[in-house]
C-alpha cells in the first residue's frame, strides 16, 4: 500500500496505490514514485518482507525504515493506507523509531556472519540431543570424557554407530592423552542400546560431519570479502578479549568505520550496553540496559568474559576493581560496555589499542602477535610476522 503526500502542502489529498511484491510490479512502483518525483520514502518492518521493496527502490532514493510499534494505530482503527499516512506525518515530526540498515556490501557480510552462528548453534543443538540419546542408552560417555566431540569421544561414537557394544573393545579406542582411569571408561560404556539407537546415532553423526564441513565455508568467504579491510580487522583483533572471528563478526555487524554513529554514545545506545532510564518523580527506577543488537551484545559479553580473565591487562585490573561493589554479572556488563566504546574509537577514528596494563610486556605481546597470526592465516589471510629494529638512542 503507498501513499504519496507533498510535504509543500500537507492538506492535499495524497495520491494511493496498490502493488503486488513480484519483480514486476516493483518495478512499476519504482517508475511510479519517480515519475511523481518522490524524494524520499518510509516503509514499515514487516519481518523480512520489506527487503525486496527496500532493494528496488535503494539506487533511487534515501530510505527509511522505520518499527512497526512506532507507528501503531488506536484498537480498532488500523488500516494500511492510513498506516502509510501516519508514517509520512510522523517521519516529518521525527516520532518514529528508525533501523539502522548498513548498505549491500556490508549486509552480504552480515549474511555470511549470521549464517556461522547458525551453524555453531546448530552443533551445539545436536551435541544436547546426541546426549539424550546416550542417556537413553545408559551410557554416560560425557561424565569421564571432557569434549564428547573430541578425538576420543567421536572415535567411541563411530564405533558405537557401527556396532560394537563390548565395553572394553571401545575402552581402548580411548586417546592416552584421556584424564580417566581405564575401570571408570569402561564403566561408563557399560549400557543397553537397541539397534535402532545406533541407526539414530550414525544419522547425528553424518548430521555432524556436515555441518563441520559447511562451519569451513562461511569463515573461508568472509574472509576473501573483508580482505581490502584487513588492517581494520586486525586493529580490532588486538583488544583483549577479541580475535579474528570477533572482530571479523563486529565489522559485519556496524561497518569499518562505524560511520553511521557520529558518537560513542549513540553507538552503545544502539548496541544496547549503556545504562538504562526509568525516570519518574526525579527518581530512576531502573537501570536495566535496552534492548540493542542482540549480536553485538553476544559479541561483546563473550569478549568481556574473556577480556576479565586475560592477565596482567587493564580490563582485568577494572574488573576486579568493580567486582566486589557491583557483583559479577554486573561488572562484566561494565566491562562489555567499555569495549563497545574502544571499538567505536578504534574504527571510527582508525586508532591502535595500546595495552597499559602488566600486559604490555615484549614476551607477552610477542604471544599475542603469534596467536593473532595463527588466527588470520586460519581464516584465510596472508600475514608474515617481522621485528621492527630499535631506533637508535
Amino acid at each position: 500500500m503507498v501513499v504519496v503526500v507533498d510535504t509543500h502542502s500537507p492538506d492535499s489529498k495524497p495520491e494511493r496505490r496498490r502493488f503486488l511484491t513480484m519483480p514486476g510490479e516493483l518495478q512499476q512502483l519504482s517508475n511510479w514514485l519517480l515519475e511523481r518525483g518522490v524524494e524520499e520514502a518510509v516503509m514499515e518492518s514487516t519481518a523480512q518482507y520489506w527487503r525486496s521493496v527496500w532493494m528496488e527502490l535503494e539506487p533511487h532514493m534515501p530510505l527509511h525504515l522505520a518499527q512497526a510499534y512506532s507507528n501503531r494505530a488506536p484498537r480498532g482503527r488500523k488500516h494500511d493506507f492510513k498506516d502509510a499516512e501516519r508514517l509520512v506525518r510522523r517521519l516529518i515530526a521525527k516520532e518514529l523509531i528508525l533501523s539502522f540498515v548498513p548498505g549491500e556490501e556490508q549486509r552480504i557480510w552480515r549474511n555470511l556472519s549470521r549464517m556461522r552462528l547458525q551453524l555453531v548453534r546448530d552443533r551445539v543443538r545436536l551435541h544436547s540431543q546426541i546426549e539424550c540419546l546416550l542417556e537413553e542408552m545408559r551410557i554416560k560417555l560425557s561424565v569421564v570424557v571432557a569434549d564428547l566431540f573430541g578425538a576420543s569421544g567421536l572415535c567411541i561414537l563411530h564405533a558405537m554407530a557401527e556396532g560394537q557394544t563390548d565395553p572394553e573393545s571401545l575402552a581402548k579406542l580411548g586417546n592416552e592423552r584421556l584424564r580417566c582411569p581405564r575401570e571408570r571408561l569402561i564403566e561408563a560404556l557399560t549400557g543397553r542400546s537397541h539397534p535402532t539407537h545406533r541407526q539414530m546415532l550414525a544419522l547425528q553423526l553424518e548430521r555432524l560431519r556436515l555441518i563441520e564441513e559447511q562451519m569451513t565455508s562461511p569463515n573461508t568467504l568472509l574472509a576473501q570479502a573483508m580482505m581490502p579491510h584487513r588492517e581494520a580487522v586486525l586493529r580490532l583483533a588486538q583488544v583483549p578479549g577479541f580475535g579474528i572471528d570477533s572482530a571479523q563478526q563486529v565489522i559485519a555487524e556496524v561497518g569499518v568505520t562505524a560511520s553511521s554513529f557520529p558518537s560513542a554514545a549513540e553507538f552503545t545506545s544502539w548496541v544496547g550496553t549503556c545504562p538504562g532510564k526509568e525516570e519518574s518523580a526525579e527518581e530512576n527506577h531502573s537501570s536495566r540496559s535496552a534492548k540493542g543488537n542482540k549480536y553485538m551484545r553476544r559479541i561483546l559479553c563473550q569478549s568481556a568474559h574473556a577480556a576479565a580473565r586475560s592477565k596482567g591487562t587493564h580490563f582485568q585490573t577494572v574488573f576486579r576493581r568493580l567486582l566486589p561493589r557491583l557483583g559479577y554479572q554486573s561488572a562484566i556488563w561494565a566491562i562489555a560496555h567499555r569495549l563497545c566504546r574502544l571499538v567505536w574509537k578504534i574504527l571510527h577514528e582508525g586508532v591502535h589499542y595500546i595495552e597499559q596494563g602488566d600486559g604490555s610486556e615484549p614476551q607477552i605481546l610477542m604471544n599475542r602477535a603469534k596467536y593473532l597470526a595463527r588466527q588470520l592465516r586460519k581464516f584465510g589471510y596472508d600475514l608474515r610476522l617481522t621485528t621492527a629494529n630499535p631506533s637508535p638512542a
